[in-house]
């Protein structure tokens, strides 16, 4: 019988990293698969105060092994007989969460942004996976606070691009829905350019009838082979896709993404949708590779 891959989540002691223990948990028990914690640091101790609180301990006292031993112990009492495994690596956590990726169902990953702009700007680390990991990975913002649990508002939306078919992201989305009984609500947004407009009145608002045509035809086809028994919610929503995408996250408990990735090109490879959705929706994110 083949093992289910594992869902990987990066901890640092760090109350973000802790509530991203919580969903990582819930989600590998949903999978029935195994969770593996991992904390990568350069630096053995962690300077924090979360972590060193609930161990009674001054924060400049709490080692690697302490944090992840402590997470290991939260998951186990969230989600009892679930199998975990925790991990200690003396490197970048960038470049260790990327390889942990290469053999994971998915990474889970909080984030704490950077001092004052908390709730604006994505941590480093978080942006760096999401941009090179070659599976899901689901970020948790710090502003995710009340809606971290699974299953909380019972929708998984998903943007639906141009070239969905095959779509990883909509292949998620669907394996989300159907996990957490929830609705799935697949987006498309679309826009009609200026210079298609005409002031002619018989011919006002052809250009944008055709390009809400076009989005339709995209959405029926990307959601042809959807299972019967998922409950299906499609839209096709005039306006910037990031808009569009960053309006649907309020009301859902994970938003879902597509991100091509470009064999042999080393750079970030995040589109301007996933970059937008990353630092400012009101749920979760998950970015999933696609095949350029």
């Amino acid at each position: 019988m083949k093992t289910a891959l594992p869902i990987v989540v990066g901890v640092d002691g760090s109350e973000p990293s802790l509530r991203a223990v919580d969903w990582a948990a819930d989600e590998a028990a949903l999978r029935g698969a195994p969770l593996r914690l991992v904390y990568a640091s350069l630096w053995e101790r962690y300077e924090g105060a979360a972590l060193a609180q609930d161990l009674g301990r001054p924060s400049e006292e709490v080692t690697a092994e302490g944090i992840v031993r402590t997470a290991a112990q939260r998951a186990g009492l969230r989600q009892a007989g679930l199998e975990i495994s925790t991990d200690v690596l003396p490197e970048e956590p960038e470049y260790a969460l990327v390889r942990e990726g290469h053999d994971a169902a998915a990474l889970v990953l909080g984030t704490r942004g950077r001092s004052g702009f908390v709730e604006m700007l994505l941590g480093s680390v978080s942006l760096t996976v999401a941009a090179r990991a070659d599976c899901p990975v689901i970020v948790l913002r710090g502003s995710h606070d009340n809606q971290v649990r699974a299953g909380a508002r019972g929708r998984v939306v998903v943007g639906v691009g141009e070239k969905a078919a095959d779509s990883a992201a909509l292949r998620f989305a669907v394996q989300e829905a159907k996990l957490r009984h929830a609705t799935l609500d697949a987006v498309r947004a679309w826009r009609c350019p200026a210079h298609e407009t005409t002031d002619h009145p018989l011919l006002a608002g052809e250009p944008a009838r055709l390009h809400a045509l076009h989005a339709s035809d995209v959405l029926d086809q990307a959601l042809e082979d959807v299972p019967a028994d998922l409950d299906l919610k499609r839209r096709t929503v005039e306006g910037p896709a990031r808009r569009v995408l960053l309006d649907a996250s309020y009301n859902a408990d994970l938003l879902v993404v597509g991100a091509r990735r470009n064999p042999g090109h080393l750079g970030l490879q995040l589109g301007r949708v996933a970059h937008t959705v990353l630092h400012h929706a009101a749920c979760a994110v998950a970015v999933v590779p696609e095949q350029a």
